[in-house]
């Protein structure tokens, strides 16, 4: 019984090492391919543009919609509690560490990872299973530099604008929202905001959006293009996408975390 969990338990960690193994080459052979993007003709641009456009620009909506509720609700909440303290100051060191430092990463990231990144796994996972990709290799075409080197640009420049989008909205339309109910005057509110705003907290959510991006793209092309024959396998595909992309994003905003404020 022992002999045969451990056999068992010897061969899941095998099996799980020879993943691992195969997912970080794939992830060296995207790197390697970024350098021969450049190089190509407008048909790579052409992927990057449409990959823009889906997940920046189409997901501009919902990421502003979230971004002034949720900057609303902080204004709103934080002023009606630290004022009567006499600390309404510490409004402004909430709304950068919670909206600038993590709300906006994360959230920005969580919604590629639903949009993009299952549009992303289960597109591959189709051309597989209809063997296209096996039409681009016998006519000399690496599926990496045509479909996953332009995806990944396209989400980590996407998942930066909106990064930017949901900073701005977050906080300038979080005050025009807890303006009708807490009046703050335009200019004592952003120059107090500028005041705790620091260069390391946009470095640190630049790198963030920029780490999330690569991240989600990366690993939702790897899982789809893992799919080998059946139609059944691109659902199962796409689920692992997701929860391997959310694991390695709150994996990374963690380490970023831990590396640069403590």
């Amino acid at each position: 019984m022992a002999d045969s969990f451990l056999e068992q338990l010897g061969q899941n960690v095998r099996s799980s090492l020879r993943a691992y193994i195969t997912f970080l080459s794939f992830a060296a052979a995207v790197i390697a391919s970024f350098p021969k993007f450049f190089k190509q003709t407008q048909v790579g641009y052409l992927v990057l543009l449409r990959q823009v456009l889906f997940t920046g620009y189409e997901a501009l909506s919902i990421v502003v919609l979230i971004s002034v509720s949720i900057g609303g609700l902080i204004i709103l909440e934080g002023y009606s509690i630290l004022a009567n303290f006499g600390q309404s100051d510490l409004l402004y060191v909430i709304l950068v560490s919670v909206i600038t430092r993590e709300l906006s990463n994360l959230l920005t990231a969580f919604i590629i990872v639903a949009r993009s990144g299952t549009a992303i796994a289960t597109e591959l996972g189709n051309m597989v299973v209809n063997h296209e990709i096996d039409a681009l290799l016998s006519i000399g075409i690496s599926p990496i530099s045509y479909l996953v080197v332009p995806r990944t640009i396209g989400v980590v420049v996407s998942l930066l604008v909106l990064n930017v989008y949901f900073n701005i909205t977050g906080i300038l339309g979080g005050w025009m929202v807890s303006n009708w109910f807490y009046p703050i005057d335009f200019n004592v509110f952003f120059s107090k905001l500028l005041a705790k705003l620091t260069l390391v907290d946009i470095s640190a959510s630049i790198l963030k959006s920029m780490l999330f991006g690569f991240a989600i793209a990366i690993i939702s092309s790897f899982h789809g293009l893992q799919v080998n024959f059946a139609s059944t396998e691109v659902p199962q595909r796409t689920i692992r996408a997701v929860v391997y992309s959310l694991t390695m994003v709150v994996i990374i905003d963690v380490a970023v975390v831990v590396l640069i404020y403590l």
